[in-house]
């Protein structure tokens, strides 16, 4: 009787559920963007419970990635002015509804790091002061710069900067969760939950121990039910103990795009010479030249967008296999997927949870990293959270760029309208762009030029025409394409100047080919 009594109070519906989280609640919520990990369902049916009821109202919802698809999933189903007070986030770019409120003053908004984010699940779940860490120094994260406010009726200042054994650190003091949404494959009646079909973990173990520990409760989703006993205990990711209720969605997808690609979770290896290489272009020119950073042995990550070519020449050149690529929500090993799915990998040889991705990260494991730029100034600043009126945030960006051994900034050199053309060993400039991304001061600093320097960390800025490194004196131009004006395409398309290298090469051209 007790064991059907636990059953029975455990499997529920999602209705049910979300009929469990009461007004002004603190919500916090795993995923990754593109429909990772997430728990769609239970997002989708708070949203349809509020439209319905007008209620719970005046949510504060913790997510360290950004939750959707870019058009209509996650943190876009909770989009509704009066449901959701707050947003705590590691990136917001993936739900513009959501972020069309936040721009409208109608949601207070906070883009923190990633990686700060993940460990915080780990210090609401032990009772710890809150976390402690030198990520966002000097950046927008800093509350002496903008403390991760992203609009003007976000006033509270959640992070502090102290002193600690004489230097500073930025402190995040602990949060508190009243209800926890996660997500697993398969739950067994007691609520045990296996991940086999997820192509990345999250940090589903620590949200529900945080939740759990707050004397909140935990829901989780999941896509098949067992029967208690029946799972292989080296396979559950999520102690039954730690869940309160289990929601089986039947049509659970993998990710937005894909229900079930064997090949993201490690069930089948797939032939990476069937990736379709990347056109002869400005963005693989980019990806080229950037791979000659690459050396054998290397640990890396790449980031979302046009770094992900890199992984794409590293396959059509046969040099793939001699480094590791990592992936921020996990995965390692393998080829990184690129687009609205980044999260996941082709052929991990393995996935570890992200809090533990991020606690190497943030202690220098990183060898060499390959990140995106909007916009690049005379310090060496770079700004990638804050372009026009888009609002997108750091996510792991900020951990990653502070903290690993070598920065590989990518970029093309300006842009909207520009035009070029590659081939015969030269790059062509067709129509030059509108925007120039050398500034003299970025929006928004999303990387510290100056910070880098006092760590003395090797920085790199490539772009199709030019390659720049940060010095101590500043930003120095080391080589050029071939077919590029000095003077013309690129001294005269910035708004600083660059200390020439007396030296000044030009870029390989192999690359232009």
């Amino acid at each position: 009787m007790l064991r059907e009594d636990i059953v029975n109070n455990k499997v529920i519906s999602a209705e049910e559920a979300v009929k469990l989280i009461k007004d002004g609640a603190s919500l916090v919520i795993q995923g990754s963007g593109g429909g990772v990990a997430e728990p769609t369902l239970l997002m989708k049916t708070l949203g349809e419970r509020y439209k319905k009821e007008g209620h719970p109202r005046g949510l504060t919802v913790v997510h360290s990635t950004g939750l959707g698809d870019k058009k209509e999933i996650g943190m876009d189903y909770l989009a509704q002015e009066g449901l959701v007070k707050r947003d705590i986030a590691g990136h917001l770019g993936m739900a513009p509804a959501m972020g069309k409120l936040i721009l409208e003053n109608k949601v207070e908004a906070y883009n923190f790091p990633q990686g700060v984010l993940s460990h915080m699940y780990s210090a609401v779940a032990a009772k710890t002061p809150g976390v402690i860490t030198k990520v966002g120094l000097h950046t927008y994260i800093d509350p002496r710069l903008e403390g991760g406010k992203m609009n003007e009726i976000t006033k509270e200042d959640l992070v502090k900067v102290i002193q600690l054994e004489g230097e500073e650190w930025l402190f995040w003091p602990r949060f508190h969760f009243d209800v926890a949404f996660v997500r697993g494959t398969t739950a067994d009646t007691k609520g045990n939950i296996t991940m086999e079909e997820e192509g990345a973990f999250l940090e589903a173990t620590t949200i529900a121990q945080a939740a759990k520990n707050c004397g909140g409760i935990v829901i989780a989703q999941v896509k098949y039910l067992a029967q208690a006993g029946t799972l292989n205990p080296h396979l559950v990711k999520i102690p039954g103990i730690y869940v309160d209720y289990i929601v089986i969605d039947p049509e659970q997808k993998q990710t937005a795009i894909d229900f079930y690609n064997p090949a993201f979770c490690g069930h089948v290896k797939v032939p990476l010479e069937r990736i379709p290489p990347i056109p002869l272009d400005e963005r693989k020119v980019i990806a080229r030249r950037a791979a000659k950073e690459l050396f054998s042995g290397a640990v890396v990550n790449l980031g979302v967008g046009l770094p992900s070519g890199i992984a794409s020449v590293a396959t059509e050149e046969g040099f793939i296999d001699q480094f590791t690529l990592t992936v921020e929500q996990g995965p390692i090993g393998g080829t990184p997927v690129g687009g609205v799915t980044f999260g996941v990998a082709y052929n991990p040889e393995a996935i570890i949870p992200m809090d533990s991705q991020f606690r190497f990260y943030d202690g220098g494991g990183l060898d060499v990293a390959f990140l995106g730029m909007a916009e690049t100034d005379r310090e060496g600043n770079v700004n990638s959270s804050k372009v026009g009126g888009m609002l997108a945030g750091c996510g792991g960006f900020i951990n990653i760029t502070q903290n690993a051994k070598k920065v590989v900034f990518c970029g093309t050199f300006t842009a909207k309208d520009f035009q070029c053309q590659v081939g015969g060993g030269k790059l062509t400039i067709l129509s030059e762009g509108k925007v120039k991304k050398f500034v003299q001061a970025v929006h928004q600093i999303t990387f510290s030029g100056k910070y880098a320097r006092t760590k003395h960390q090797k920085v790199l800025y490539i772009t199709e025409r030019a390659v720049f490194s940060l010095e101590e004196d500043g930003v120095h131009l080391l080589e050029i394409a071939p077919g590029i004006d000095l003077e013309r395409d690129v001294l005269s398309q910035m708004e600083f100047k660059p200390v020439v290298d007396p030296h000044l090469k030009t870029m390989d051209k192999e690359i232009f080919s």
